[in-house]
């Protein structure tokens, strides 16, 4: 039986606070959050992505938004019921503001509002064409010298770049530029993707041989297009690459293979950019007034410099140079990292018959896969989760509602139950003198990903060839290498062949430097972490990915970025920002992003 009073008491809060809205009381509207509550707003309210804290945040984005974008008509969604579970009130809804629809979930504790996420979906007058919406494609009736669909779309080819300059451009051409392009490509937002590779997937394709995606594919469909129900699991990497290859030509995205940006500046007059890209060989000028840059987080190696490196007698590579084990039979390999591609390349090399060691410099966190799959992401992100009606849009929007600033207390008990399922497995890794950590709250690898992006392994096999001694470890700080050797700072001797620095990614601040200019990049300061005071993410507190698929204080430069999960969830709100500013809609953004930490 259907408990009015849960209903009602979500209706109740909803009358409230469209009746404060609409009333532009907003006093009265902040009084309905409760003392520690968020109120986390993708675009919709902010144009940013923002989250305040308290009726005081609330009331300070309220005052400098309200009349600008005036969010109201909030209802429960059609088709949905609230619930409560151990005193908390759970509410999917939907709302509009002057521009726009969204919706989003809104949780009710002791009679206030505790967490509301409010997501943009669409502009007014300026929907997709999908759906009902869908365009005809054939056109009936007889007309001379109509022209078909296929040049229509080699003309369009033609001219985008060199008769009509597109309004946005997008250096990168991964998962993360591929998905905006499709965004952008629905919302007829004219745009170019640029890529230095021969085809579209080649990022993927020129990783080493074993490269499998660690995610399960729940988690990792792209916008529009999901894979088939017989996709497996962990997608191999070419598997991926061919995936994005038939996605950008499918999706009808402007993609230009063989491309690379030699120079970027600003225009503060035209309030254009002017880039020079080498097109296969031909230099194009482009002037687009918006650039965004989706190079990647895993798209600048950090190649570290040791003394003796230049009399090496045997090679270097960073990992993203690595191709896989067959030269190396035999061979004595020493892999400097302990995270996923160092995991990954110790336990390919050893598979095909190299003497391989893992130079261990700081402690990593591991969760085994099928640990992970069943406790970390099974509720979201599963045939489990689809069969309970948990949707990957669902889903999505359930993992956006919980605010940064409190995630992590639902993330500790997730990984104390994988640390008590697998214990035995962490007690063999730590005899085998593995040094381990589960962040510095407990809080595990989604945590530590979204502050750092780094010190995390999912196990997928690897493990169990440190436990043998199978893959052996070694411990400390690379002091230099010999002509034969590379020499820790303890004076461990280790003999090799070939040396893998798997040694991670710069900062996509690094690009802006390397594209545009320094000054540039410093103006814009670091990109990704959410300033939690803890390792590699030092404070102040964001509370959102910073400078990440939001205005930056560079006027029309971009990031886009992240694993396919964010690349396919947040592409659709850095379009929307794009969009509405082609439109010329209003777009006062609220809590623009400052300043931190450019080292």
């Amino acid at each position: 039986m259907l408990d009015t009073t849960i209903n009602t008491q979500t209706q109740d809060m909803l009358d409230s606070l469209n009746a404060a809205l609409e009333s532009g009381d907003i006093d009265r509207a902040a009084a309905l959050f409760a003392t520690d509550s968020y109120w986390r707003d993708l675009v919709a309210v902010s144009w940013n992505l923002k989250t305040v804290e308290g009726p005081d945040g609330v009331a300070d984005m309220l005052r400098n938004q309200l009349e600008h974008t005036r969010p109201g008509k909030f209802e429960i969604q059609s088709g949905e019921i609230p619930a409560e579970e151990g005193g908390v009130i759970t509410a999917w809804v939907t709302f509009e503001t002057k521009s726009g629809r969204g919706w989003g979930l809104m949780r009710i504790r002791d009679g206030r509002i505790w967490t509301l996420l409010t997501a943009l979906q669409e502009l007014k007058g300026f929907e997709e064409n999908r759906g009902t919406r869908r365009p005809m494609g054939a056109e009936h009736g007889a007309r001379k010298n109509r022209t078909s669909w296929k040049e229509h779309r080699e003309a369009e080819e033609a001219d985008l770049g060199y008769g009509t300059q597109p309004y946005v451009l997008i250096v990168g051409g991964g998962q993360g530029g591929i998905a905006l392009g499709a965004r952008l490509r629905q919302l007829g937002v004219p745009a170019i993707v640029l890529d230095k590779h021969d085809r579209p997937g080649d990022q993927w394709r020129s990783r080493y041989k074993s490269l499998c995606l660690h995610d399960p594919i729940w988690y990792d469909h792209l916008p529009y297009i999901k894979f088939p129900d017989n996709w497996p699991v962990f997608t191999p990497k070419d598997k991926v690459g061919d995936w994005l290859e038939m996605y950008t030509k499918v999706m009808e995205i402007n993609y230009w293979t063989r491309s690379e940006v030699t120079g970027a500046s600003y225009d503060d007059a035209s309030g254009k950019w002017t880039v020079e890209v080498n097109r296969d060989g031909e230099t194009v000028t482009l002037e687009p007034t918006q650039l965004v840059l989706a190079t990647g987080m895993s798209g600048k190696p950090n190649m570290p410099r040791f003394p003796g490196m230049e009399d090496f007698k045997g090679t270097i590579q960073h990992s993203s140079q690595h191709e896989g084990p067959d030269p190396w039979i035999g061979k004595k390999v020493v892999v400097i990292g302990s995270n996923n591609s160092a995991h990954d390349i110790c336990a390919a090399l050893w598979e095909g018959d190299a003497d391989v060691t893992m130079v261990q410099r700081s402690s990593t966190h591991i969760v085994r896969s099928d640990s992970l799959m069943e406790i970390g992401l099974g509720a979201l992100y599963s045939e489990e989760a689809l069969a309970n009606g948990v949707t990957t849009e669902k889903a999505d929007m359930i993992f956006a509602s919980l605010p940064y600033k409190i995630m992590h207390e639902f993330q500790i008990p997730l990984y104390d139950q994988m640390r008590e399922r697998d214990a035995e497995f962490y007690a063999g890794l730590e005899k085998a003198g593995f040094d381990l950590d589960w962040g510095d709250d407990g809080s595990g690898l989604f945590m530590k990903y979204l502050r750092r992006g780094s010190g995390y392994y999912i196990d997928v096999g690897a493990s169990q060839l440190i436990i043998d001694r199978e893959v052996k470890l070694a411990k400390g700080q690379v002091d230099h290498f010999e002509e034969d050797a590379v020499v820790l700072a303890d004076g461990t001797r280790l003999p090799a062949d070939l040396v893998v620095f798997a040694t991670g990614y710069g900062s996509m601040n690094g690009w802006a430097a390397d594209l545009i200019s320094q000054e540039v990049a410093d103006k814009v300061g670091k990109v990704w972490g959410l300033g939690s005071d803890t390792t590699k993410d030092p404070g102040p507190w964001e509370g959102e990915q910073r400078n990440m698929w939001k205005p930056t204080q560079q006027e029309h430069l971009w990031f886009m970025g992240g694993n396919l999960h964010q690349s396919r969830h947040y592409s659709l709100y850095l379009a929307l920002q794009l969009k509405a500013r082609l439109e010329g809609l209003e777009t006062p953004v609220y809590g623009l992003q400052e300043v931190h930490h450019l080292s």
